[in-house]
């Protein structure tokens, strides 16, 4: 922050030992949310990269409180998940970039968030499941 350097904020998935990582989600949820706030405070512009609605919740709130414009950061999300979400905080007024892996490792890279936590598995299942009754 010192450097004014541009920062975005995302919760890995990978599976490290407790010398390197939070191992507890409630842990991890905790400090992401605790240097989101550091970060919306005095960062420069940076991305709150998140699908998690009640920490997406946290940082509006603590925006409003705190007098954090929406133009002074953005929500981060990957492109195909939670469509609704995205297009919510868009109609509410706040910037969302929306990223989608590409080039020649994206599927080796999105086997490796799969193998890292079998729980994406369910999570992008749920979330494709999701979009397919929303379209007309």
């Amino acid at each position: 922050m010192r450097l004014g350097a541009r920062v975005r904020l995302c919760k890995g998935a990978y599976q490290e030992p407790a010398t390197v990582a939070f191992p507890a989600k409630r842990d991890v949820d905790a400090n992401y949310v605790a240097c989101m706030e550091r970060l919306l405070a005095r960062g420069t512009y940076p991305g709150i990269a998140t699908h998690d609605e009640r920490i997406i919740a946290h940082a509006k709130e603590y925006a409003r409180r705190e007098g954090v414009g929406a133009e002074r950061f953005e929500f981060q999300m990957l492109y195909g998940v939670r469509r609704d979400l995205q297009l919510g905080l868009r109609r509410d007024g706040w910037n969302v970039r929306v990223y989608v892996p590409f080039g020649t490792h994206w599927y080796p890279y999105l086997m490796r968030r799969l193998a890292e936590r079998p729980a994406n598995i369910a999570f992008i299942v749920a979330n494709v499941v999701k979009e397919s009754f929303r379209r007309p």
